[in-house]
């Protein structure tokens, strides 16, 4: 079957080339009669728009602004490099990052707003999940902008999408991990996160313990610490911690700052089971040292290029990719993938 052009839908809608072309391509206003002939038009021959074509023929270059968080957090450090391979793979596109304070609600309001009322193609942001961030979101959708929430969410009704990990699941898979590792035996165990007002973070624990209370009731927790992906906040507080429970027989990390974890549990002759987040330089050094036991890495190149796959159609206006779920990996010590170019600590 021979696919329909647009000259087929000027012909058909009574209407010049150039009208069909700036309804389909929504370039500039034409009447209302004849936008409505030429999307009848379209919708009797099943016309469909080549995007590509389009694109080429206006010379478009498509801008996407990444937001996150800053500081010496390995992980998106791993993600930044990501993303700068992308902008020099792929033609046509500008992949541009904005550096925002961790866990600030306020800087992150400051950027998006900063965004408002500029050609943007697309705003992918690791979100915190808080009202506040409501009116600049909702003023960035009203102008046409996609936003989209990458690893962490937002709030639901104000983005067009998530892109990430089942967090809850993931926090359930790391108590389950913790839990068999006491093969039935009471135990106490801490738990590390970073700040509950990010959603992953919030998901994890919160699966974390579903299922430690459901099917580990001899496992009992201290108080959680919420060190802010802070290494040296969290090295003193574990360290505090690992003093007044010396029957501490497991740690979870939820998030980032993990070289002041492992400091901490290093200068301990007892070492309890760790279980933490992403496989990168730090974490892989530490299975191998013995320091900690199990690493769930969530395929942040998957989420990278799921994100920019998405707001492409979402501007294209054109049916979205399916989501596919992201499923994270376990490491342990004996399957790690061969070593990656050397990534900062965490």
């Amino acid at each position: 079957m021979v696919s329909s052009t647009l000259s087929d839908v000027a012909r058909l809608a009574g209407v010049s080339y150039a009208t069909a072309d700036r309804v389909v391509n929504q370039r500039s206003r034409v009447s209302e009669k004849a936008a409505r002939k030429v999307n009848d038009a379209v919708a009797q021959l099943g016309y469909v728009r080549n995007v590509a074509a389009a694109n080429l023929s206006q010379r478009r270059t498509y801008r996407f602004v990444f937001l996150l968080p800053d500081g010496p957090n390995a992980f998106f450090q791993k993600i930044r490099g990501i993303i700068s391979a992308r902008d020099q793979d792929q033609r046509n596109t500008m992949l541009e990052q904005i550096d925002v304070p961790a866990f600030n609600e306020k800087a992150l309001r400051t950027q998006l707003a900063n965004l408002y009322g500029q050609k943007i193609d697309g705003v992918a942001v690791v979100g915190l999940d808080v009202q506040g961030l409501a009116p600049e979101l909702t003023a960035l959708r009203s102008l046409g902008t996609p936003v989209v929430s990458l690893i962490s969410d937002l709030p639901r009704d104000h983005r067009n999408a998530y892109i990430g990990i089942d967090n809850i699941a993931a926090g359930r898979t790391a108590a389950r991990l913790l839990g068999m590792a006491h093969a039935g035996q009471a135990g106490r165990l801490q738990v590390v996160a970073g700040d509950l007002t990010a959603r992953d973070h919030r998901d994890r624990l919160a699966g974390f313990r579903q299922v430690i209370t459901a099917d580990f009731p001899t496992i009992t927790m201290p108080d959680l610490i919420e060190g802010r992906d802070d290494s040296v906040l969290i090295a003193k507080a574990m360290t505090i911690s690992l003093a007044d429970n010396p029957d501490l027989t497991a740690i979870y990390s939820i998030g980032a700052g993990n070289n002041g974890l492992i400091q901490a549990i290093r200068a301990q002759s007892l070492r309890p089971i760790v279980a933490l987040h992403e496989l990168v330089c730090l974490s892989r050094s530490a299975l191998c040292d013995g320091l900690i036991h199990y690493v769930i890495d969530q395929r942040p190149e998957e989420e990278v290029d799921a994100a920019l796959a998405l707001m492409r159609a979402l501007i294209d206006n054109v049916p979205p990719p399916p989501i596919k779920p992201i499923l994270p990996t376990i490491y342990l010590r004996d399957n790690l993938p061969p070593l990656p170019e050397q990534e900062p600590p965490q």
